[in-house]
């Protein structure tokens, strides 16, 4: 269990939360907080003294219905015992625990952690084990993505799938060299100007209905010949956002256990420039058959993603999940908090928007529009990877992905951000697990015990 949590406390400080609709009615109870001056506005936060030292703390939600918000205490708190007092039920309970870990999140491998531990005495009726198992999912994609491009490249990455696999005795296999030139011939394009070589990694564990995860594992992106500008490189360590999530959630499902067998691919390569690197213009032929006209190296994350996406469709697992960092618009059209997803499956579809709902990991349907199919055609090659229509996007990439994907039962394609670009409770800035929970609530509550 998460070191932050207890299962009892004597004298635990009491926490409480106020909506700025219910202030009020809560002053009428604490009616010395009025002389404060507390408003409840959102993030305003109230240490009250008492005899030796605390004796409450009051936090304001101001009109935010945030289910993470009580991370603000975690994150501002000194030493100490505490308990959940007064909180509204959108931000107790179970969230009230989640929030509390997420909020003690630091990223220390470069720098000392800081030393403050305050603990929480885990709310009635809440599994201090699943919400540990979470917690430690999310922390483990956060670290990957902001790990830099020098230590973590696509052999550091699948390092730490190797980890991940033994802590759950899940098989592990990395296809490289002139295997992958072979068989992945896109995956080895990408990455073939990088003194780092890339590579597919695999996890397979469990048994059941198949489930397959691919995550991007481009490690750095600096868009290759079609060089991208100082400005957008220099978040491009998060370019393997989407494999860190496809580890975050393994972990999740590895760790409860769930009734399904679950595979994990993960396209890890570096986009380099470089005397060996891919070129505009270049045509490769796929592990599926059909040919590709590069039209940029900078629309690499569909290349990598569409090898492995072949190999997954050939097993036609029940459900087939692909995670990756891949268009910027998607961050134009939804913002970097709001990742879309494309899908046919309209059980799906309603099933993830209630767990994203329900999670407080926010997702968005875009449609899969397939009057835009024909802007993928090419005049030399079976597809372009640069579609000709100017707009959407999004959807071209993952009309592009779609076209590799025939056998699935179920197929949904998240374009995610990898990253919190603005500071709000339990979500610090830098790299974040966008989807973990909500497609492991997807996951536990189609597969679980």
């Amino acid at each position: 269990m998460h070191a932050s949590f207890v299962k009892s406390g004597k004298n635990a400080i009491p926490l409480h939360a106020v909506a700025a609709k219910d202030l009020k009615a809560f002053l009428a109870r604490y009616p010395y907080l009025k002389a404060s001056g507390f408003t409840a506005r959102e993030g305003e936060l109230r240490l009250l003294p008492g005899k030796g030292g605390l004796s409450a703390a009051v936090l304001g939600l101001g009109k935010s219905a945030d289910a993470l918000a009580l991370a603000a205490f975690s994150e501002s708190l000194p030493d100490g015992v505490y308990r959940l007092g007064e909180v509204p039920a959108f931000c107790g309970g179970a969230q009230a625990a989640l929030a509390w870990a997420l909020g003690l999140y630091q990223f220390s491998r470069y720098k000392k952690p800081s030393k403050r531990a305050p603990r929480l005495v885990l709310p009635p009726d809440v599994d201090g084990e699943e919400i540990s198992r979470i917690a430690e999912a999310v922390f483990l994609a956060r670290d990957l993505i902001n790990t830099p491009p020098n230590d973590m490249g696509p052999d550091e990455l699948a390092a730490a799938a190797a980890a991940l696999g033994r802590q759950h005795g899940a098989k592990f296999r990395v296809i490289s060299g002139a295997v992958l030139k072979k068989d992945y011939p896109l995956i080895h394009a990408v990455g073939q100007g990088s003194a780092r070589p890339p590579r597919l990694i695999e996890l397979v564990w469990g048994s059941g209905p198949k489930v397959t995860i691919v995550g991007k594992g481009v490690c750095f992106d600096t868009g290759g010949y079609d060089l991208k500008p100082a400005s957008g490189m220099a978040t491009m360590k998060k370019d393997m956002g989407g494999a860190a999530v496809a580890l975050a959630v393994a972990g999740m499902v590895m760790g409860a256990k769930l009734k399904l067998r679950l595979r994990v691919l993960i396209p890890a390569a570096e986009n380099s420039v470089s005397g060996t690197a891919y070129r505009p213009s270049d045509v490769f032929k796929s592990r599926k058959g059909l040919t590709v006209e590069i039209g940029n190296t900078d629309a690499e994350g569909r290349l990598v993603l569409a090898d492995a996406l072949a190999d997954a469709d050939d097993e036609a697992p029940a459900l087939l999940i692909d995670i990756a960092t891949l268009t910027g618009a998607a961050r134009m059209a939804t913002g970097m908090e709001l990742p879309p997803f494309f899908t046919d499956d309209e059980t799906l579809a309603a099933d993830l928007m209630r767990h994203a709902a329900a999670t407080a990991d926010p997702l968005w349907r875009l449609p899969l529009w397939r009057g835009y199919e024909p802007t993928l055609a090419s005049t030399v090659a079976d597809l372009t990877n640069n579609p000709s229509y100017g707009y959407a996007g999004a959807i071209t990439a993952a009309l592009f992905l779609g076209r590799f994907v025939e056998k699935a039962k179920s197929w949904v394609h998240l374009d995610i951000a990898g990253w919190t670009d603005r500071l709000r409770p339990g979500r610090k800035l830098g790299g974040e697990a966008n989807s973990a929970r909500t497609l492991y609530a997807l996951l536990k509550e189609r597969y679980g015990r």
